[in-house]
């Protein structure tokens, strides 16, 4: 078994609570947030071994205590984390419900074995009401080692967008209005906007800061090995988030998760700038009919490389994020018919096919109209007086 890795950087945020639990002044439930892979859900699990170790210190918990060792091998019987999961499929009713926490199990388990990974944005996934239901009935039960439970409920904004329905976030929000008595809870979000506002009004917020692009990379050296120009290079693209540039490692399959939805985002702004409309049709011909939602981070990628763009059309190559494609941003820079401050235009388009992504519309229809509205923004000059 292997134990969770160190939590990295939020100093401030550690002193702070540290203080606050010493006081006995934490809050029921505190929602942490920031951007994806930036350590909110670490930093939960940090925050449930300083309430369950027997014997905390100035600096957070011992380490050492039984409590401690149990929460680093998240094994201690009053820390119950909640993550989104894959729907189960052919089963319904109070089987749904025991499959939903099968799933469960089985993902805590392989968390166990390999606690550091990749964070990406899976919107095949989500918090059901089945979990919601389970997590429930745990908080009526006593703590059976220590003198709280602690809930962490991890990417809780998927609680809302699944089914049409917001069974799941209601049953939290009950527990949240009363909470029994030894139970606390912390959430986590990098999109807390899209909580009902019910649970954001109910949750003390926390935001986590990026961390340094030489922190992220020294984490990368010192606990996986990797070489140093890897290191910064992956950092540099996961601006400020260790779970983000660990996506653009490669491995023994080729380049990682978050390299691939990158290097695809670019084809996509490439197709836009091509010589004839066929390259869109092309591109979206390249997609699957079903399974919208792996769109996402695609989409998000696609607006990355705008701004990239626009860096380097406005002769600010320094504010480049993919410094490895400048020689190929130029180009697609050369062939722009509207001025760098009109590319603005061109942002709406990726919103609104990230939400239709979300909403489940066939992909190839998506990225056609995508790459036709880009065509439309970056071939075509803004009329005189426009506003962008």
């Amino acid at each position: 078994m292997t134990e969770l890795h160190p939590l990295a950087g939020h100093d401030e945020a550690r002193a702070a609570l540290i203080q606050a639990n010493a006081a006995a002044r934490l809050p029921a439930a505190l929602l942490v947030q920031g951007m994806r892979g930036v350590g909110k859900q670490r930093l939960a699990l940090w925050l449930a071994q300083l309430q369950l170790c027997e014997a905390p210190t100035r600096e957070g918990p011992c380490g050492t205590c039984r409590p401690c060792r149990l929460v680093l091998g998240l094994e201690h019987p009053d820390l119950h984390w909640y993550f989104p999961v894959s729907r189960p499929t052919g089963v319904s009713g109070d089987r749904l419900s025991e499959a939903l926490e099968s799933a469960r199990a089985d993902a805590l388990a392989e968390l166990r074995e390999q606690p550091l990974r990749p964070s990406l944005g899976d919107e095949m996934r989500g918090l059901y009401l089945g979990l919601m239901q389970s997590l429930r009935r745990r908080a009526q039960s006593r703590p059976t080692l220590s003198a709280v439970q602690v809930f962490i409920i991890a990417d809780a904004e998927l609680l809302v967008p699944q089914e049409s329905s917001p069974e799941a976030a209601n049953a939290l929000l009950k527990l949240l209005e009363e909470p029994p008595q030894g139970t606390r809870m912390i959430l986590t979000s990098s999109e807390p906007g899209r909580l009902l506002p019910t649970i954001r009004s109910r949750s003390v917020p926390l935001h986590l800061s990026p961390l340094s692009t030489r922190d992220v990379a020294s984490f990368m050296v010192a606990h996986l090995g990797i070489e140093d120009d890897v290191a910064t290079w992956a950092a540099t693209l996961g601006q400020g988030s260790i779970g983000r540039a660990l996506g653009f490692l490669p491995d023994d399959d080729g380049p990682g998760p978050l390299e691939t939805f990158r290097r695809d985002a670019m084809k996509l702004l490439e197709a836009a700038l091509a010589g004839s409309p066929a390259a869109g049709f092309a591109a979206a011909l390249e997609q699957s009919p079903a399974g919208a939602r792996r769109l996402v981070e695609l989409f998000t990628f696609g607006e990355e490389w705008l701004r990239d763009l626009a860096a380097v059309a406005s002769g600010a190559e320094e504010r480049v994020l993919s410094q490895d494609s400048v020689d190929r941003l130029r180009a697609m820079a050369a062939r722009l018919s509207a001025s760098p401050a009109d590319l603005a235009r061109a942002f709406p388009a990726f919103e609104e096919a990230r939400e239709l992504a979300r909403g489940n519309v066939n992909p190839q229809l998506i990225v056609s109209g995508l790459v036709r509205r880009l065509r439309e923004s970056l071939l075509t000059p803004a009329p005189a007086g426009a506003k962008a």
